[in-house]
């Protein structure tokens, strides 16, 4: 693919989206709170909370959804104390992510691509799943940012892929600009981290290669490599995508490589060694468990971490670090 200029859009889309929702609920619920709580302070005070806090019931509904298909799944199930941990920390998080970082801060932490101490280097590519943007790496890139004086500088680029409800074949392109500036700056193949949906389209980028060598390793967190149960009330091209056996996963794996690039030996056709998957028995989005696993790939089980959650747990996000900081073999 021929070099082109990085422009990463800031997840304008996103953005806006969830500015104009935050900025709804909070209306709704103030304006229902001062007109109920003179007459009737009870009602004002839940019918706020409702409106504030109704994205709860849908989390509810998604973990109930996760028990009932993961009967069948030869996972680890979690008991009800892990699942109810889950479920709070996912909507504490939730809450965090689409109504704070996302909508008000996503570019608080601005890529990293200058500055002649990145040569050498481990460079990053972040790439999220759907609905989301870069705010959602904000943690992660606060941390490579704030490494302290004695310690190498990485570069980075997080991602805000765009449009929000195309095909995941789309970001494709986005990756591959990405891909080059990091290589460039740092001198060395970069890491991709991915969540969710996000390493997917790492996948079909993947897919295009004719050199493995362009990649260090791709981490995939709470990627439904093998469909998701919940996709199957999706509407968006992406979403219908992820649907268990739907076509397009079935041509993820499939040979030879197309698009016009060179076909690969069937030996080398997924190169699953280069890729380590994180999954938990707790995640509300990507279920059956077993749906985040990848054949032939160091897949990595974390018990009660719900889907956001899990690329925040202290287990994932220190081996992956420790990946980012190795001394690479110059």
């Amino acid at each position: 693919m021929k070099s082109q200029r990085y422009s990463n859009h800031h997840g304008i889309q996103v953005m806006r989206m969830q500015q104009m929702t935050t900025a709804s609920m909070l209306s709704v619920a103030t304006i229902w709170g001062v007109y109920f709580m003179p007459t009737s302070p009870w009602l004002g005070i839940i019918g706020s909370l409702a409106y504030l806090l109704g994205y709860s019931v849908v989390l509810a509904i998604e973990f109930v959804a996760l028990v009932l298909v993961n009967r069948s799944d030869t996972s680890p199930k979690a008991n009800l104390n892990t699942l109810m941990r889950a479920f709070w920390a996912e909507s504490k998080l939730v809450a965090k992510v689409f109504c704070w970082r996302q909508p008000f801060r996503a570019n608080a932490a601005p890529d990293q691509t200058q500055g002649q101490k990145l040569q050498g280097q481990r460079g990053v590519v972040f790439v999220h799943g759907l609905l989301c943007n870069r705010g959602f790496w904000t943690p992660w890139l606060e941390k490579l940012q704030n490494r302290g004086v004695n310690q190498p500088s990485h570069a980075f680029i997080a991602l805000s892929m765009e449009p929000v409800f195309g095909g995941i074949d789309e970001f494709v392109d986005q990756i591959e600009i990405a891909v080059q500036l990091v290589t460039k700056v740092s001198g060395l193949a970069p890491i991709l981290v991915c969540h969710s949906m996000g390493g997917l389209a790492a996948r079909a980028w993947f897919k295009r290669q004719t050199g493995y060598a362009r990649v260090h390793h791709v981490v995939t967190i709470a990627t439904p490599h093998q469909g998701t149960w919940l996709a199957r009330f999706a509407l968006g091209g992406s979403g219908r995508q992820m649907r268990q056996g739907s076509d397009w996963l079935r041509q993820l794996d499939e040979l030879p490589v197309q698009n016009g690039f060179e076909q690969l030996p069937k030996s080398n056709s997924h190169r699953a060694d280069l890729f380590t998957c994180w999954y938990s028995n707790c995640d509300n989005i990507v279920f059956p468990t077993s749906a985040a696993m990848m054949s032939g790939a160091n897949n990595r089980f974390v018990a009660g971490a719900a889907h956001m959650q899990l690329a925040f747990t202290k287990e994932v996000m220190e081996a992956t670090f420790d990946m980012i900081i190795e001394r690479p073999n110059l």
